[in-house]
């Protein structure tokens, strides 16, 4: 391939040191490369903890940008810190051999202070803070920003911290790492650390090519493992957890990985030892047997970090949703509503179905609940919402048209499928009435309340949907609290009870926060 190319980076030693990597790689196999630095949000200083999270997309997202637009040809990041669900169109074209996936807590003095009960650690790592504090539940775990050359000022200039506890892979690679320093083999790392990735373009063709020649297969196992097993835990949840996957001597792949708690008080872990040729779906399974084993309850408690403002969720957020609220806006939540699938006669889909309408995500779960994917035959797909999208292509077919809204979709239809019949799959609270069509409404879900007593101490509640808020008005009241919701009918209702109510612009999760952070200025 002649052309050069582009490596699109942040501007930080530590990412250009990958960068830089990734350039000798491919100028050893004789391809031309030049690197081309790109700010992200993640490289302001918002003058607070960052707390390590492993699916973060505020380092990342400019970069993406500039790979889907075409203004670089692949982008280099520490696999830690990307998402493990990659934006639409572009993939994984590579990993290097992973480096060191340990820990190590760099020294202040001594580790003398082992001896006394009492101890300072600086971590920027939630998922190390939980571990240290189950292992020494007498000692401090405080938080800190900064790059790795100022953390490590802060050490120095500290009368109060006994160590700092570092990605061991970033010291050595920027050529930072002490001698006073103990490594922590006894913390389970993040999912992938120590490991640098390579993204492209899906159809990229050439680029995908060139960069295959340094993707390292044991690493790429062994990675795939371990952020499967991330992926599954994460759909919905925000938690310290860490996994690692070793291949051994005798071609033994070890898995282990573990869910702790926030404040370092429980823990569960999952271990197994499987031949490297059967740990397909390892990663997976790991996950959903710890979430069924008590992983659900852990991940519900509390976070014991000290915010100036509070606010209560009635429904689970993701990892990179937690991550887009102010850093002085602490975030509870539970789930007010369940959702039970309705049992679903086989002759509904037994003749091909010509127009079928999904008005939410799980309206798609509850038909791939009753069915497998062969049984289903659909003309033309409608649905509301992105995810609901993603899950259909995936599972069932071609989306046909997908708007954002239930009254968008309607619109939409009305518009375009005129006296025609329509099988709408939703739940009890769905109302799509259409004019001059035959609508067959198949309720195919049940939402059930779930609501539990919320602490005075919340100024705010977020709400998603009617059910919602009489879910949580079961067990609390509206006094003094600030109702912030998604969508015009959630708003509506919760005006009732509310006299404090703050709505999103757009029917989204993240316009919902948004409206958050805004209110709270």
């Amino acid at each position: 391939m002649s052309k050069i190319i582009k490596i699109g980076t942040r501007p930080n030693k530590l990412s250009l040191w990958q960068a830089n990597t990734v350039a000798q790689q491919l100028n050893h196999f004789e391809h031309e490369t030049e690197i081309v630095e790109i700010e992200t949000l993640g490289d302001l200083n918002l003058g607070s903890p960052r707390y390590e999270l492993m699916e973060n997309d505020i380092f990342t997202q400019n970069i993406d940008t500039a790979l889907l637009n075409g203004e670089i040809d692949i982008a280099v990041h520490a696999l830690k810190e990307v998402s493990t669900n990659l934006p639409e169109g572009i993939i994984q074209a590579a990993v290097l051999s992973r480096g060191d996936y340990n820990d190590v807590l760099v020294l202040k003095d001594n580790d003398e202070f082992f001896k006394n009960k009492e101890a300072t650690i600086a971590t920027e790592s939630l998922r190390c803070k939980s571990q240290w504090l189950y292992r020494y539940p007498n000692h401090k775990v405080v938080g800190l920003n900064g790059s790795i050359e100022e953390q490590l000022q802060k050490l120095e200039d500290s009368d109060d911290w006994n160590g700092v506890i570092f990605a061991k892979s970033d010291l050595k690679r920027l050529e930072l790492l002490p001698k006073k320093h103990l490594k922590l083999e006894w913390i389970l790392p993040a999912p992938a650390q120590g490991t640098v990735v390579i993204l492209a373009r899906e159809n990229d063709t050439d680029i995908l090519e060139a960069c295959k020649e340094l993707n390292d297969k044991e690493t790429e196992l062994c990675i795939g493992i371990e952020r499967n097993f991330l992926r599954t835990l994460d759909t919905d949840f925000s938690i310290p957890v860490g996994a690692l996957a070793i291949i051994s001597k005798e071609e033994e792949l070890k898995f282990k990985g573990a869910i702790y708690s926030n404040d370092g008080s429980d823990k569960t872990e999952f271990a197994k030892d499987v031949p490297v040729n059967h740990t397909t779906d390892l990663g997976e399974y790991a996950a959903k047997f710890l979430l069924e084993r008590g992983g659900r309850k852990l991940m519900r408690k509390e976070i014991n970090i000290d915010k100036e403002i509070l606010i209560y969720s009635t429904k689970a957020l993701s990892l990179t949703q937690k991550n887009e609220f102010n850093s002085n806006i602490g975030v509870q939540m539970s789930d007010f509503i369940k959702i039970r699938f309705n049992r679903l006669k086989p002759s509904l889909v037994k003749d091909p179905l010509k127009n079928v309408v999904f008005t939410n995500q799980n309206a798609v779960e509850s038909i791939l609940y009753n069915f497998s994917s062969d049984e289903l035959n659909f003309t033309n797909i409608y649905c509301v919402g992105r995810k609901s999208k993603r899950l259909i292509e995936k599972n069932i077919g071609k989306v046909t048209h997908y708007e954002k809204s239930i009254e968008k979709l309607k619109n939409h239809l009305e518009k375009n499928v005129e006296n025609q019949e329509i099988n709408i799959f939703s739940g009890e609270e769905d109302v799509l009435n259409l004019n001059k069509s035959k609508v067959n409404i198949i309720e195919s879900y049940r939402t059930l309340q779930s609501s539990i007593k919320v602490d005075d101490k919340f100024k705010g509640i977020l709400f998603y949907s009617p059910a919602g808020i009489k879910s949580y008005l079961l067990n609390n009241t509206a006094n003094n609290k600030i109702a912030f919701c998604k969508g015009e009918a959630t708003s509506k209702e919760a005006a009732k009870s509310f006299k404090d109510v703050a709505f999103a612009k757009l029917p989204t999760v993240d316009s919902l926060i948004k409206t958050v952070n805004n209110y709270f200025k």
